[in-house]
């Protein structure tokens, strides 16, 4: 057992893409109480990303902000950067950027298909590429990509979404097994039905067809205790799994 329980990731850098709302930022909020410091990460909104560190400064954590689109290499080479500039290294790194368009299959731009799929895989691609160098450099790492019940499910109007979570979990499957001789482990989670705030381009909730045997909607809280308990030291021996965390989702009954 890890024994610094109440910190068990004091002295760590992570970096959290598209943390500055829902998921993201409860994941950013709960890697800072075990003790890293984290870099938060937006596309664009500044407020959002600077409101975020600003409340794990507070709560006596440290943190900084840093704007940039995952699909850019130079912006993630500067992201990685800067985490490495200011806390000194890059031990997590958190695969959350994502964007949740919603059209029928045969009303879809390729330009549409294609961002979807870029923010998910490259943005991963350029991420893992860009900080696993730092964490061979320490013989320890661990990185945790955010996958989706919708692709377990099948949802209408999201094809795209579902290709790029699907091929996340390609992603992280063959990532771990190269990384595992380095003391790196490579980890999914595939939330469920999560109460999150939704932008207008990700279009109305799609009513529930399934319901859970913990019938209610997950809260982002408890999908970031997930990702949490991944990157701490206790959960080394974990690699290359998708952890589904649903409610029971997948159940009989």
């Amino acid at each position: 057992m890890n024994d610094n329980n109440n910190r068990p990731l004091d002295g760590k850098v992570a970096l959290v893409t598209g943390s500055a709302r829902n998921i993201g930022r409860a994941t950013a909020m709960a890697l800072a109480a075990d003790g890293a410091s984290v870099v938060i990460n937006a596309l664009n909104d500044a407020d959002a990303a600077g409101k975020v560190v600003s409340e794990i400064i507070a709560n006596g954590g440290q943190a900084i902000a840093c704007l940039g689109d995952v699909t850019d290499r130079r912006a993630v080479d500067s992201m990685v950067s800067m985490a490495v500039d200011t806390f000194g290294g890059m031990d997590i790194l958190v695969c959350n950027a994502s964007q949740r368009g919603q059209k029928p299959f045969t009303e879809m731009s390729h330009e549409e298909w294609r961002r979807i799929i870029d923010i998910s895989l490259d943005g991963a691609f350029f991420l893992a590429q860009a900080s696993v160098s730092h964490m061979i450099e320490k013989g320890w790492g661990r990185i945790v990509t955010l996958g989706g019940i919708s692709w377990h499910v099948g949802t209408p109007g999201r094809v795209h979404n579902l290709v790029a979570k699907s091929g996340l979990v390609g992603f992280t499957r063959g990532l771990a097994v190269e990384m595992a001789e380095h003391g790196i482990t490579v980890n999914c989670v595939s939330p469920g039905f999560i109460d999150t705030d939704r932008p207008a381009s990700a279009g109305k909730r799609p009513p529930l067809k399934i319901h859970p045997p913990i019938d209610r909607m997950g809260t982002t809280d408890e999908i970031a205790s997930m990702v949490r308990y991944l990157c701490q030291p206790d959960a080394g021996y974990i690699t290359g799994q998708t952890m589904h965390v649903n409610g029971g989702m997948y159940l009989g009954g």
